[in-house]
């Protein structure tokens, strides 16, 4: 599951780079729509057995619609990877942990007041400003970050994908020693 906010003023926005690795991975995986349901949008890829999440219950409260969908498959915690933005990791590289706290994040907040703090999480590093971060996570990339961002969403997909196909383990040795290629 992605976390992001809905609504197009988001669209472009750091806080919304769950929502955009989400729809990568619906393209590599052929989805052709997703459903609006239970407060999320969903798709269900049968040929991977997965459910691709995108909550619209904007970021604050994202836990709910996620825990309905999780009861509904019957998918036990350990099995939602949960793919957000983190201020706390520089621009260009990405974290997976199987747990961990929210470290400020209310998107992870509101999951982990619905499941515990025990789910895998891929995180996308957006940068911490000198600024207020409220302003920085919810404003969209620089125009240096927006050249490398395909980059970035294309690798934690594939991350994802990992994980899904061969585990945390070698999912998690792919993200934390990707870096996005610098332009020099």
């Amino acid at each position: 599951m992605g976390l992001g906010n809905p609504g197009r003023e988001y669209e472009q926005t750091r806080h919304n780079a769950g929502f955009m690795v989400i729809d990568e991975l619906a393209r590599r995986l052929n989805v052709a729509s997703f459903r609006n349901k239970d407060g999320a949008l969903q798709a269900l890829v049968s040929t991977h057995n997965v459910v691709l999440l995108k909550p619209q219950s904007y970021m604050n409260l994202s836990g709910e619609p996620t825990r309905k969908i999780a009861a509904w498959y019957r998918t036990p915690v350990e099995r939602i990877l949960v793919i957000s933005d983190d201020m706390d990791i520089p621009f260009g590289s990405l974290r997976l942990r199987a747990s961990g706290g929210h470290g400020g994040h209310n998107g992870l907040r509101s999951l982990i007041d619905h499941f515990g703090n025990e789910f895998p999480r891929l995180r996308i590093g957006v940068g911490r400003p000198a600024y207020e971060s409220i302003d920085h996570v919810l404003s969209p990339f620089s125009s240096d970050e927006r050249i490398g961002l395909p980059s970035v969403i294309d690798a934690a997909a594939t991350v994802a994908l990992q994980w899904l196909d061969d585990g945390l383990t070698k999912a998690t040795q792919s993200a934390n020693s990707w870096r996005i290629k610098s332009a020099d």
